[in-house]
Formats: structure tokens, C-alpha cells, sequence
């Protein structure tokens, strides 16, 4: 499978020269305010913060910027997107000695206060609007969701633990992360999000976003009657086979189908990390049609990343890499944001909210690590080297997100109050 990268454009358009230069400038003044140095093909380092006497040798991340001309010219193109396709294309990378995940770490921890603020009037300028092709309409979910999750369902199995679970797990926080399996962390954040929404023997549960169907599994085990909705035909096919091996086909009913479209009432919904694929504009949809199918004395658990609500303001309606690349229609919400829609929308009110974004840091670690190893595997399946390239600085970008506090991932319980 060929990954299509756009290419820098012609230096020799004098605009673009211009914002080129104004893109490495702006570059320098970042460095000079986060810790980690660039170093230009000749050996010579791209401005950058002082090193101050009291910092150990060695201790700084190092990028190496081995295509600067092109690099420029992505950043002057677009400065959101250019970065991440400028790794796609191999006009940088972390040095030798330096994680990736690290290396963005920095950024992340300073995403507010990097740029100076003389440059911050450019965003209207540089911010581009998110494509009306990637709505989450209907077919457009459909459209959306295929474009990642039908992939193949090897390409995930390959990094993936045994549970075949795609969203973060949940460590043990009373003994070392270190000698916890994934697989453990994986299965202890499915009950808990099963404990959160109170499924029990004998509950009607809905699940919005299938997954690989691990979740549907666990809750079948408690006796639950549990359908569950995709729009991913991939992973309903390989779900289908695992709720089979596992002995509850009897008790899961596994739809293609969107949630708008669902019927029936049910004790408990539980969706894990698909709000992020609903879109703002459909937000009010969504929350509406909990409420709808909601029983009597039920409850929703929501599993759902997170970011501070300053940030969603600033990024709600801009067009990212991850966007444009690995998530078509995705929006990252905050809970405010929430908390607002299903107050104005809905008779739900959250009523309990468990935050873990390190773990989410250390799950994304872990894949990202498995995903390289495999990567022999994983290229034998028909994905090329910007593939690699893609993913590798997909899970560190993400990684780096959730280590450095811009980024949050909770569990959250919504019940009616009146």
C-alpha cells in the first residue's frame, strides 16, 4: 500500500521563498524557549535555547534536520501539517540516542508559550478550515471510520495485545507499571468502564463502537444481553469470530450500524473512545440519542481524550495533521464541552470522572514500540516506508500529547439527575 505524501512546493516561487525564511525564523525563536536541539546537515545548530551551567551534558532531546529546504517550505505551506509530513517524508528525525516521543515532549509541554506572541496573530492566516468532506454525516461516518479502522485487521493485531483493544488501558496505580502486562491494564479498563456504567447479569447493553469486540466479550461473561454497533466491516467480521470463540455468541448482537440509527432501550450504554470520531456539529445528535435509548434508572459510560477547554476553543475548528492523516473528522473535545451539550441537549449530567492520562502515555509507548518491531510484518502486508514513518510519528506525536498534560483521557459516568 503506497502512502501518498504531498510534495514541498517549488522554492523557486519568491512567495513561498519569503514564508519559508519566515517559517525558519519563527522556527529559531521557538528553540530559543523549549530544550531541544536541532542540528542542520552541516553539523551546526539550529538557534536554540543556552544551555545553562546546572544542565548535565547530554540531557537535551536531538533532532536532526536532514532536508531543511523542504522542511521550510512544508512549515511555509502549512504550518500544522508540515512537521508531521515533513517526518513522513524523512526531512527530519530524532538523533541517535534521542526517542521520538521525547523529542516532541518539549513542544507539547510548552504548546501555549512556545511561539511568541507577536506571531500568534498569524493563526488566522495559517489556520485552514476542516474539510466539509470530512462531516460526520451518516455516510460520511461510514467514510471516515473505514479510512482507519479497515486498514486490516493484521496491520492492528500486529502492535495490539492479545485483546485486540484500541483505546487506553488502565495500570494498576498500587504497584510498578513496569511489570504490568498490557493485556492486564486493557482487560482492568474494560471493567472498569463495565463497573461504571453498573452492568451486571441480566443488563440490556448497547456499546457504540465495536472495536474488535473485546468489551462485548467481557460484559456477556457478567451475563449482560449486549449489542453492539460499527460501521467498520473489518473489525465486525473479526469480532464476529471472537465473540464465537469465546462461547457468547448467544448474547451479542453485532450491528453495522450508526448510532443514530439504533433502537431499543437499554440499563447501560458504554461507548470507549468514539466521541472523538462524532464530530462537534453532531454532538447534540449524539447525546440526544443516548437519552432516547437510555431505560429508566440507566446509565452511560463514556470513556473519552480529553484536552483543556482553552485548547479546544483554539483547535476546534482547524484543520491538524492527525486530521488530515490518521483520524479523517476527528475532534478531540473538552469536558466542559461536553458537560455543556448534554446539560443543554439532554436529562444526562455527568456524575463521575476517573482521568489516566499517563496510562494512556505508557499504552501508546508500548504500541508504538510493538509496532516497530513488527514493522517486518507489517511491510510484508503491502504498507510502505512513509507508512513506517507515518505511524511511528502518529503514536510518539500521541504519546508525547498525554505525557505532557495538553492531553487527557477519563472515564465518565452520565445518569439522569431528576
Amino acid at each position: 500500500m503506497t502512502t501518498i505524501l504531498p510534495q514541498p512546493l517549488t522554492p523557486t516561487l519568491a512567495p513561498i521563498r519569503l514564508r519559508a525564511k519566515l517559517a525558519r525564523t519563527i522556527l529559531e525563536q521557538v528553540l530559543a524557549r523549549v530544550p531541544v536541539d536541532v542540528v542542520l546537515p552541516d553539523g551546526s545548530r539550529l538557534g536554540g535555547m543556552a544551555v545553562r551551567p546546572s544542565e548535565p551534558s547530554g540531557i537535551r532531546p536531538t533532532v536532526e534536520l536532514r532536508n531543511p529546504d523542504a522542511f521550510f517550505e512544508r512549515l511555509a505551506h502549512h504550518p500544522k501539517i508540515g512537521i508531521g509530513e515533513g517526518y513522513m517524508a524523512g526531512d527530519w528525525r530524532a538523533a541517535p540516542g534521542t526517542d521520538l516521543a521525547d523529542a516532541l515532549r518539549p513542544f507539547a509541554e510548552r504548546l501555549t508559550t512556545a511561539i511568541p506572541r507577536a506571531w500568534l496573530a498569524l493563526r488566522q492566516v495559517v489556520d485552514r478550515a476542516i474539510p466539509r468532506e470530512q462531516r460526520n454525516t451518516v455516510t460520511g461516518s461510514r467514510r471516515n471510520i473505514e479510512a482507519h479502522y479497515d486498514l486490516s485487521n493484521d496491520l492492528f493485531a500486529a502492535f495490539l495485545d492479545q485483546t485486540l483493544t484500541y483505546s487506553s488501558a488502565l495500570f494498576d496505580p498500587t504497584s510498578p507499571v513496569e511489570g504490568q502486562s498490557l493485556e492486564d491494564a486493557q482487560l482492568r479498563k474494560v471493567h472498569a468502564i463495565l463497573d461504571e456504567a453498573r452492568v451486571q447479569e441480566g443488563s440490556r447493553v448497547l456499546e457504540i463502537g465495536t472495536g474488535w469486540g473485546t468489551l462485548a466479550i467481557e460484559a456477556a461473561k457478567r451475563g449482560a444481553q449486549v449489542t453492539t454497533l460499527t460501521l467498520s466491516r473489518e473489525q465486525a467480521a473479526l469480532a464476529q469470530r471472537r465473540v464465537e470463540a469465546a462461547g457468547v455468541a448467544a448474547r451479542v448482537d453485532i450491528r453495522l450500524e450508526d448510532y443514530r440509527e439504533a433502537r431499543g432501550s437499554f440499563d447501560a450504554i458504554v461507548s470507549v473512545e468514539m466521541i472523538e470520531a462524532v464530530g462537534e456539529e453532531y454532538w447534540p445528535t449524539y447525546f440526544r440519542t443516548l437519552d432516547r435509548l437510555l431505560a429508566p434508572g440507566g446509565t452511560v459510560a463514556i470513556q473519552a481524550i480529553l484536552m483543556s477547554h482553552d485548547r479546544y476553543l483554539v483547535t476546534r475548528r482547524s484543520y491538524g495533521w492527525i486530521q488530515k492523516h490518521i483520524f479523517p473528522g476527528g475532534l478531540i473535545p473538552s469536558l466542559q464541552a461536553l458537560s455543556a451539550v448534554t446539560g443543554r441537549e439532554t436529562g444526562l449530567r455527568v456524575t463521575r470522572v476517573h482521568t489516566f492520562g499517563q496510562d494512556y502515555a505508557e499504552t501508546l509507548h508500548r504500541w508504538r514500540a510493538t509496532f516497530l518491531r513488527a514493522w517486518p510484518e507489517v511491510e510484508r502486508l503491502g504498507f510502505d516506508e512513509t507508512f513506517r514513518r507515518k505511524w511511528e510519528f502518529y503514536l510518539a506525536y500521541c504519546e508525547a500529547g498525554f505525557a505532557s498534560g495538553y492531553l487527557d483521557v477519563a472515564q465518565l459516568r452520565l445518569e439522569r439527575t431528576a
